[in-house]
């Protein structure tokens, strides 16, 4: 798949799944016992992707409540864009998406208020807590 240019991202969401089911359900001899496992992994990691569309929402409208006294040409929408589309930005990413300086990247990320993740002081990145 990766060789014909497929990206296997529902992998990752059936392990998500997957790890909520008791090896013992998984491993079964028992070969209806492993498909109804199965289908009860695809179940929990549908569950786990919801609670996270709802959690990405409720930052996104929580975001854009510090939109209303800014003027039209603010690059703040943009950087709220930029943050739900990646799980981290840094800088530099910030950086080349708005084209802005340094500077002002690190203004914007501090206006709006995102949680640094890296617990550094040099190389930091964001994202939505």
């Amino acid at each position: 798949m990766r060789q014909g240019g497929l990206a296997a991202h529902h992998l990752a969401c059936l392990h998500l799944g997957q790890k909520n089911i008791p090896r013992e359900r998984r491993r079964a001899r028992n070969r209806s016992d492993r498909l109804l496992a199965f289908v009860d992994a695809i179940h929990e990691a549908a569950l786990a992707g919801l609670k996270e569309h709802d959690r990405l929402v409720m930052a996104k409208s929580q975001m854009e409540r510090r939109l209303r006294e800014r003027r039209v040409s603010s690059k703040l929408s943009d950087l709220i864009e930029l943050v739900l589309s990646r799980p981290l930005v840094s800088t530099g990413m910030v950086q080349k998406g708005l084209k802005v300086t340094k500077q002002g990247a690190l203004n914007l990320v501090g206006e709006l208020g995102l949680r640094e993740m890296t617990g550094r002081g040099r190389f930091r990145a964001w994202g939505i807590a």
